[in-house]
């Protein structure tokens, strides 16, 4: 094997192997605050949650990607299935608030994209890549502010119905 070749193999696998920048998280500890724009025009704080619904927390790299795209998709589409439960539920990106504004608008998401251009909640959080984007990961949080669950192997394609399922699984109560 060619020395340029294996050298780019072995920066690629640590660059896919590495953890995200900053401390990681564990199921049963209290989720991070964050107070962030929403393409909504709303800014919502995770405290504004606490006692009286759970949190879904959907990081995703890049708007305008392909399966950020499939991602959000599924979510607009399937929305419903997560409306039957007592939660609020977001994507959330370390993009420019104008970019997911366009990219949700463009999508026809019915929910909130939250933007963390500074990207301190994606550190907060554990999800920012050594590129500068944040990880694939959703985040479970109970109404008590702890984190119930964190997946790490999303599938675009079927988000939607795999966070209901989720939600279900963790007793989430559902919506009045």
């Amino acid at each position: 094997m060619k020395p340029f070749i294996r050298k780019f193999l072995l920066i690629t696998a640590f660059i896919t192997t590495t953890p995200a920048w900053g401390d990681s998280l564990n199921v049963g500890e209290l989720a991070p605050e964050f107070s962030l724009q929403a393409t909504d025009g709303k800014t919502y704080q995770l405290s504004d949650f606490r006692g009286r619904e759970a949190v879904v927390l959907a990081w995703f790299p890049r708007a305008y990607t392909k399966g950020c795209t499939i991602e959000c998709k599924s979510l607009a589409e399937n929305g419903h299935l997560l409306r039957k439960y007592q939660v609020s539920y977001f994507m959330i990106s370390v993009d420019e608030l104008e970019e997911n504004k366009g990219f949700a608008a463009e999508q026809k998401a019915d929910f909130p994209l939250l933007s963390d251009p500074s990207k301190a909640t994606a550190k907060a959080y554990g999800v920012l890549s050594m590129g500068g984007w944040a990880k694939r990961h959703t985040f479970y949080i109970g109404a008590d502010g702890r984190i119930l669950e964190i997946d790490k192997d999303v599938k675009p394609a079927t988000s939607a119905q795999d966070m209901a399922a989720k939600l279900g699984a963790l007793g989430i109560s559902l919506a009045e």
